[in-house]
């Protein structure tokens, strides 16, 4: 059996929505993409690339597979990026996207039918570690239908006020267990989450 990981950006107040840009995602009238980018520092690298190395499989939206389709493949071999490049085109690619799709990117495969019942299905199958990369509305049904077994948070010292939240409306009360937290040079703190169970509760009342 599979376990399922999300790997994503999100701000002080929950939004994960368009990190990497303005015209990434502007579902919403959202204005306010591009929020990671004065932040994104060597050691915000170093915190985020191991968190990569592990994939038996990726789990993409559409919109994040066509924003990644659109630029890892056409790396160089000699530059910077072209470890993960490498990673991310070797590793198979799951791609939840309605209708009939074009996935030219090699190593990648449509999922087909009702989305929940399909990654069920997946996570059942013996991939390792299946880790979903941006594709915030892909992460958000998966958190309502309960299939994410572990968060790997980039926290960025940034309020919006407005956007997508990771954990939005209908998210699964769940658990969750502190496995590492990793602060950077720019504010950026990473934390690892692992879920333990449904959650507990009390009362401080008299």
């Amino acid at each position: 059996m599979s376990t399922i990981v999300i790997n994503t950006f999100v701000t002080l107040d929950g939004v994960a929505q368009a990190p990497g840009g303005p015209e990434e995602d502007r579902t919403g009238g959202f204005e306010l993409g591009g929020w990671t980018v004065p932040l994104f520092t060597e050691q915000v690298g170093a915190l985020i690339g191991p968190w990569h190395t592990g994939a038996g499989a990726l789990l993409l939206g559409r919109r994040t597979y066509d924003i990644f389709a659109s630029h890892w493949p056409k790396v160089p071999a000699d530059h910077e990026e072209a470890p993960m490049a490498e990673i991310l085109t070797s590793t198979p690619k799951f791609v939840a996207s309605r209708g009939s799709a074009s996935l030219d990117w090699e190593n990648s495969t449509q999922l087909a039918g009702d989305l929940p019942t399909a990654v069920a299905e997946l996570k059942e199958q013996d991939l390792g570690e299946i880790q979903v990369l941006g594709s915030l509305d892909l992460a958000q049904t998966l958190i309502r239908h309960d299939l994410i077994d572990e968060y790997r948070l980039a926290v960025f010292p940034v309020v919006l006020g407005s956007g997508k939240r990771l954990f939005g409306d209908g998210a699964i009360p769940s658990g969750l267990e502190l496995v590492s937290t990793q602060a950077t040079d720019s504010g950026v703190v990473g934390m690892v989450y692992r879920r333990s169970g449904k959650p507990t509760f009390g009362s401080f009342m008299l």
